[in-house]
This record gives structure tokens, sequence and C-alpha cells, in this order.
């Protein structure tokens, strides 16, 4: 019979105390950090930088759209400032792929519990619409349903949380079907603890590490999401400073002036960059302990 103790020491409280040096970033995380830190402060000061407005043409210097010293890295076709767009676009990408990522993260993670720790007829279910979802080619469907519903930040939260969500719900399951069989998860049920309580306070903390990993993952894949979907033309409707709308509007002048795409594309790789790191430092973490 297994010692009172033992099972003591496999608490979720004991777990997460023990697992708190796992979520200590390795020298890649830290790097990852600094990265998606350098674009979260030029978003937040993007109103005081000496900069012009990301959607005020400057018509005179039209003739010219190279960098020069009224607009250090040039002009696009409309004359706007790209350095200004640029920057004001994080703010975009830093507000809608968190929501987006934590919708999907929110809905994924409670299906995922229920199902595993419930199984049955319930798991069944869950699972099938998860496999339906997850067999439409994704950008087929984000194109679908944003010509038919149009290109707004709120719709494109919606359609990424619903194309997210099984993913996350597999994760989560699977985890939950393995922590449900733990000593510590039988206590719990003979202690006379509610479903809802060993979910969320004995199951969810000793998953958190692949989560949270997951996370961080899911932020860089849906970077790149949005700026396909501003390449498309279904992404944020404009005039608002997007960064794949920056390239797709500039896409036919690129051998001309490369300049004016160079730079959200240089934007859209580093903030996936940033996010990678911070999955691979964090997985090291969680891997090594």
């Amino acid at each position: 019979m297994t010692d009172i103790a033992d099972i003591a020491t496999q608490t979720p409280i004991v777990a997460a105390a023990r697992g708190t040096r796992s979520f200590r970033l390795s020298t890649a995380g830290y790097l990852g950090l600094a990265i998606i830190l350098t674009w979260s402060i030029a978003a937040l000061l993007a109103p005081m930088l000496p900069l012009p407005a990301p959607n005020v043409s400057d018509l005179a210097a039209l003739s010219d759209p190279r960098p020069s010293a009224a607009h250090w890295l040039g002009i696009d076709l409309s004359g706007r400032d790209i350095l200004s767009r640029t920057i004001w676009g994080a703010r975009t990408v830093l507000t809608v792929a968190p929501i987006a990522v934590a919708g999907a993260t929110i809905v994924g993670t409670l299906l995922g519990l229920f199902a595993g720790y419930y199984r049955g007829v319930a798991d069944a279910a869950l699972s099938r619409v998860s496999d339906i979802i997850l067999s439409f080619p994704v950008i087929i469907l984000y194109m679908i349903i944003l010509t038919k519903f149009g290109a707004s930040a709120f719709n494109i939260v919606a359609v990424i949380t619903v194309t997210k969500a099984p993913i996350i719900y597999r994760l989560v399951r699977a985890m939950t079907l393995e922590l449900r069989e733990r000593e510590y998860v039988a206590a719990a049920q003979m202690r006379g603890e509610s479903p809802l309580y060993i979910m969320l306070v004995e199951i969810l903390p000793n998953a958190r590490g692949p989560i949270v990993v997951d996370v961080c993952l899911r932020l860089g894949y849906t970077t790149i999401t949005i700026g396909a979907l501003g390449f498309l033309g279904i992404g944020l409707p404009p005039p608002t400073p997007d960064w794949g709308g920056m390239v797709r509007e500039t896409y036919g002048m690129i051998s001309i002036y490369p300049h004016m795409a160079i730079l959200p594309c240089i934007a859209i790789s580093s903030l996936v960059v940033g996010f990678n790191l911070i999955a691979v430092g964090l997985r090291r973490r969680v891997q090594h302990g």
C-alpha cells in the first residue's frame, strides 16, 4: 500500500513548488523574451515616438520613396511612413494574436479536461468534432469564413479560436487520460472532491508545462496566420496597419523598391522567432526540471 506521505509529495501544490524552476528560461528563451519585449515596448510607445502618423500620406515624397531623413525606412506606394506603420502594426499583432491564442487555449483546455476525465460518449463526441474541424484545409476555411462574415479583429480572433482549439484539446485530453490515473487524483476522489475541483486543481496544474510551451508556439503560428490573412487581403481592414497587408500592397514593386516589403517581413519573422525561442527555452526547462 502506498504511504500517505508518498501521495502527499505528489499533490499539485508540492509539484508546483518543485516545478517553479521549470519556468525559468534558458539562454535561447531569454533571447526570445528580449525580442518580444522589444516589440512590445515599441508598440506601447508608438504614440509617443517622433514618427509620422501611420495613415498620413506624404505625397511630396512619392517621387522618391526610398529611405530619407524625413522617412528613415522610406514610404510605401501611398506615401505612408513604413517604419511608423510597422511599429503600429506590432500593436495590432500583439493584441489580436494573444487574445486569439488565449481563447483557443481556454476552450481547448476545458474541453480536453472534460473529455479526458469523463471519457465515454463525451470523449468520443468531442474527438469526432475535433477531427472534422482539423480535416479542413485551414487557410481555405479562413478564407470562406472571413469572406462570408467580413474581415475584422473580432472575426479573426473567433476563427482562430475555433480552428486552433481542437489542437489544444487533443494535447490536454491526452495528458488528462494519463494524469487521471495518478494516486493524488484517487486521493482527491476518496476525499469526496468534485470532478471540477479534481480537473482544475489536481490535474491541470500538473499539465501546465506542455500547455505553456504550446501557447508560446501557438503565438508564433498565429502571427504567421495574421500575416498570411493580410497578404491574401482578408486580414484586418484598411487603413489599420497590418504587416501582411503591407507586403501585399507593395508586392508588385518589390523588385524596384524592395525596402517596402522587407521591413514587415523582418517584423513577422522576428516576432515568430522570439515566440519560438521562448518555447524552446521553456521546453528545455520542463524536460530537465
